[in-house]
């Protein structure tokens, strides 16, 4: 288990730890938006319980883990999430969501920046990240964040806000 920091300060952001009182600030800035969520792993939100679900699990994930889901904040804003998901004790996956009025200021790859200098500093050898094979916008974050682009995985992930097939997804990593 790892003791990461449960804030974590950018130039800009601030990243932190989601707690139950911050469902209807995730519901509104971002996990009920179709388009915001239309490249995500994780169905829109329809209602404030899937919200508070996604809290839930969020920090099951850090008690267990010790790491997991960030939420990030401009000013006292609520603008998205990132996190460093731990998938083997060397490993973690990267992942990040934007409220869409706030796409194309660098925010994104801000924050993801932060979960790789966040992997580094746990002594992982591997932080990796996964996005749609057709979403240039995310590739162009990862790469910015200082991931290495490895390859396309064909038929790899689902996107179920997109279709219930499995979809071809660029896969980047960065290793110490």
């Amino acid at each position: 288990m790892f003791a990461s920091p449960t804030t974590w300060n950018t130039a800009r952001l601030t990243l932190r730890r989601p707690t139950p009182e911050d469902a209807q600030a995730i519901f509104t800035a971002y996990a009920s938006d179709p388009e915001a969520t239309r490249y995500m792993s994780w169905l829109v939100h329809r209602s404030i319980e899937d919200t508070r679900g996604f809290i839930s699990f969020a920090n099951q994930e850090w008690n267990e883990c010790g790491v997991g889901a960030y939420l990030i904040q401009l000013d006292s804003a609520v603008i998205g999430s990132t996190g460093l998901h731990l998938a083997a004790p060397h490993r973690a996956v990267i992942g990040y969501i934007l409220s869409r009025q706030l796409w194309g200021h660098g925010y994104a790859t801000e924050a993801c920046t932060a979960m790789v200098e966040l992997g580094r500093s746990l002594r992982l050898e591997r932080v990796e990240a996964q996005c749609h094979a057709d979403h240039v916008e995310s590739a162009r974050v990862l790469e910015k964040s200082g991931m290495i682009f490895e390859g396309v995985l064909r038929k790899h992930s689902l996107f179920p806000n997109l279709s219930p097939l499995p979809q071809d997804v660029r896969s980047y990593a960065w290793t110490s």
